[in-house]
C-alpha cells in the first residue's frame, strides 16, 4: 500500500488558531459581535474622552477658532490609538489562544482603557489647544522657562473633572476583557462540527463492519477446510 502524506491544507485546518475559529463561527452574533467589535466600543469612549478634554482646554485658554480642525484629531487618534491598543493587547490574543487568564486579560483590558482611553485623550488636549492659543493669541503662555509649571497648572481642574471619565473607561475596559475571556471559554467548550460528523459516521460504520469482519471471517474459515480437504485427497490418491 502507497504512504499518503498529508497535504498542507489539512495541517493548517487542524492548527490551534483555526479550531479556535471555527468554535468562535459556532457562537451566536451577539457574542460573535462581541469579540470581534469590542475594541470599537473603547475607541468611542476614547474619542467622547477626547473631545471633552478638548472642550474644557479651549475654555481654560479662551481658545474660540478653528473647531472643526481641533475637534476632528482630538476624536480620531484618541479612537484609532484606543481601538488598535484593545486589539493587539486583549481582542487578538484572546482570539489566537496566546492569552488563557483571566486574571491578566481584566488587567490588560483595564490599562487599555486607562492609559489610551483616558489619560492619552486628555494629555494629547494639551499640545493641540497649546498651539492654538499661542496661534490666536487668545490667552497669555509663559516663557520658556515656566511652560511645565504652567500646563501643570492649567491641566490640574481638566484632569478633576476628567477623573470620573478616566475611571469610567478604566472599568469599562476591565469588564469589556472579563466579558470576552468568557465568550471564549464557551467556545472552546463547543464541539467541532467535523468532530460530531465523523462520530455519528464510525457509529453507524461499527454495526456495518462487525457484519463485514463475521463474514469475513466465516469465508476465511470455508477457505482453510476447502484447501486441507484438497490436501488430504491428493495425498489418499
Amino acid at each position: 500500500m502507497e504512504n499518503h502524506q498529508p497535504s498542507d491544507t489539512i495541517k493548517e485546518n487542524v492548527t490551534p488558531i483555526a479550531i479556535i475559529t471555527r468554535k468562535i463561527n459556532q457562537l451566536p452574533e451577539v457574542e460573535k459581535n462581541l469579540l470581534e467589535h469590542g475594541s470599537t466600543y473603547v475607541g468611542l469612549n476614547a474619542a467622547l474622552c477626547g473631545l471633552t478634554a478638548n472642550s474644557l482646554f479651549r475654555r481654560i485658554l479662551n481658545v474660540t477658532q478653528a473647531r472643526i480642525v481641533a475637534g476632528l484629531p482630538m476624536a480620531v487618534i484618541p479612537f484609532m490609538t484606543a481601538h488598535l491598543a484593545y486589539k493587539g493587547f486583549v481582542s487578538l490574543p484572546l482570539s489566537t489562544g496566546y492569552l488563557s487568564c483571566e486574571t491578566c486579560t481584566v488587567t490588560r483590558g483595564g490599562l487599555v482603557g486607562l492609559i489610551f482611553g483616558g489619560l492619552y485623550p486628555v494629555a494629547l488636549a494639551i499640545p493641540v489647544n497649546g498651539g492654538l492659543a499661542a496661534r490666536y493669541t487668545s490667552a497669555l503662555l509663559p516663557e520658556r522657562g515656566n511652560i511645565l509649571s504652567y500646563w501643570v497648572k492649567t491641566s490640574k481642574p481638566v484632569f478633576r473633572k476628567m477623573l470620573f471619565p478616566i475611571l469610567l473607561q478604566t472599568m469599562f475596559g476591565a469588564y469589556l476583557g472579563s466579558r470576552q475571556y468568557k465568550v471564549i471559554i464557551k467556545a472552546l467548550q463547543l464541539p467541532e462540527p467535523d468532530l460530531e460528523t465523523l462520530n455519528s459516521f464510525s457509529v453507524q460504520l461499527e454495526p456495518m463492519s462487525s457484519k463485514a469482519m463475521s463474514t469475513l471471517g466465516t469465508e476465511e474459515l470455508g477457505t482453510r477446510k476447502f484447501e486441507q480437504g484438497d490436501t488430504l485427497t491428493a495425498i489418499s490418491t
